[in-house]
């Protein structure tokens, strides 16, 4: 037993004590006092505890010398003969009236894991800038993942190099360098948020991606504000030291947008962009471990965002009639006139989009001025999307493979079935998420006969088998090959 309790505490002594009563940690309490029980009481708790019997006239009851604390205790054997008979007969000897102790150590759970906080190490610099790569070797690393997006990647990578080197520099540099948010614009599916994940991955450092549609003021239903920020110390393990050196990715962010000739209050548009203000500034804000919400049994922690990348992300459905109503500036009648479907066939017409046209499509304009970096990714192309099903170093046709070498089996795809695919996609409007639930669909039968055979070594998808006008080709193991019907 007494080598599991030196465990537990060599488990804990990277984390925090947390007062029972305020829950908070005690870097911001000061040294808390341990009880039995695994209980820890801030000075503060324990001195409004005194003053509270104080004032209620407890300490001032006739109890004989030393019967308070025994019958706390529960042992009497120390002066079991200063008592007399008479004392002993009174059964209410050595208790306070209508008071009863309650044993906190049953009271108090043990408090899990998610919710401790990590103690802040002494360092200077969390960053060291010769670990960060370079904005090449970042992009470089980025292809590798991504297939497309060459202008975005570059911004990103640029953003970030710069990002941690002003973190690098610590408190009170010489100059003052600003943070680089950024704010990327882009269709459904085209790799926003992969781009963010592989980035991330790449650096090592912790990252949150939160959905803004959950979002509301204090009060409402739904996630705070500061939500964001706690998803980012759980990433972190919480490590707020860690955490504060992180990035937080904030999807569905046109969602926020000021609603137009909305009656009713907007608790989820206008308001939570004004939220976000302090946090993309860099503030301290207090946020719950290990929860969504603040309540009196979760522990609070302080987390500066002034060090935290903040990336924004939303696809903004409908802005293009924002930005084409701007490029019809002239009049509409006479000679000069630009026609209403002028810009109707233009294919990077969201390339031009300016502040203006998001101020016009509902966003503040204090919300855009802390997102300095404004830039926009491209829609996939039927070439794009071939590239996604077999260049990228996870890509889908490449998972399919590695699940049937495990059956020793070989799987290939011809480049009519490639192309077949991605027009399968284009169709379906929803970028490269198409790709998938087109690929499961055909696959399913496959996946589901080859593990029946154990003859089968190879099998070649076809485009007829993509149309439904064919099947898939059937090798066997040492025969030629055969196609197989299909129903």
């Amino acid at each position: 037993m007494a080598d599991e309790r030196d465990n537990i505490q060599d488990d804990d002594s990277e984390y925090e004590k947390i007062c029972y009563v305020c829950r908070r940690p005690e870097s911001k309490t000061g040294k808390q006092v341990s009880m039995p029980g695994n209980i820890n009481i801030c000075p503060d708790c324990m001195q409004k505890t005194f003053d509270m019997l104080d004032s209620s006239g407890l300490t001032g009851m006739d109890i004989p010398n030393g019967a308070f604390m025994n019958n706390i205790s529960g042992s009497d054997d120390s002066d079991k003969d200063d008592k007399s008979s008479d004392d002993k007969k009174n059964s209410n000897y050595g208790k306070m009236p209508n008071i009863g102790f309650v044993n906190l150590a049953d009271l108090q759970a043990q408090m899990p894991k998610r919710q401790k906080i990590k103690k802040k190490k002494n360092k200077e610099h969390v960053i060291d800038i010769k670990k960060i790569p370079a904005p090449h070797k970042i992009k470089a690393s980025l292809d590798e993942y991504i297939i497309g997006q060459e202008h975005a990647k570059k911004v990103v990578s640029v953003s970030v190099y710069n990002h941690y080197k002003r973190v690098s520099l610590g408190e009170n540099p010489d100059v003052n360098i600003e943070k680089s948010n950024m704010l990327m614009i882009g269709p459904t599916g085209c790799g926003k948020t992969y781009l963010v994940q592989t980035l991330a991955k790449l650096l090592d450092v912790p990252l949150a991606i939160a959905d803004a549609t959950s979002l509301t003021e204090a009060g409402y239903i739904g996630d705070d504000i500061e939500s964001v920020v706690s998803k980012l110390l759980a990433a972190a393990d919480n490590d707020v030291e860690r955490a504060e050196t992180g990035i937080i990715f904030i999807d569905e962010i046109d969602k926020l947008a000021r609603k137009k000739n909305a009656n009713s209050r907007d608790v989820s548009g206008e308001s939570v962009q004004q939220g976000l203000l302090k946090l993309l500034e860099g503030s301290e804000v207090e946020v719950p471990v290990g929860a969504n919400s603040k309540n009196a049994m979760v522990p609070l922690a302080t987390v500066n965002t002034s060090n935290i990348l903040f990336i924004c992300g939303g696809a903004f459905p409908d802005i293009e009639d924002v930005i084409k109503e701007r490029l019809n500036k002239q009049s509409s009648i006479g000679f000069m006139a630009d026609l209403k479907d002028k810009y109707d066939n233009v294919n990077d017409i969201l390339k031009q989009v300016t502040i203006d046209d998001l101020k016009n499509f509902g966003m503040i304009p204090e919300f855009l001025g802390r997102l300095p970096i404004v830039f926009t990714l491209d829609g996939l192309t039927k070439e794009m999307l071939v590239e996604v099903l077999s260049e990228p170093k996870n890509a889908i046709l490449k998972q399919y493979k590695k699940l049937l070498e495990m059956d020793e089996v070989d799987l290939e795809f011809t480049d009519d079935a490639l192309e077949a695919i991605a027009e399968k996609a284009l169709e379906k409007k929803t970028g490269a998420r198409a790709l998938r639930a087109i690929i499961e669909e055909f696959m399913l039968d496959i996946m589901y006969e080859i593990p029946k055979d154990d003859n089968i070594g190879k099998v070649t998808i076809t485009k007829d088998y993509i149309e439904n006008t064919g099947g898939p080709v059937i090798e066997m193991r040492g025969t030629p090959m055969l196609e197989k019907k299909t129903d």
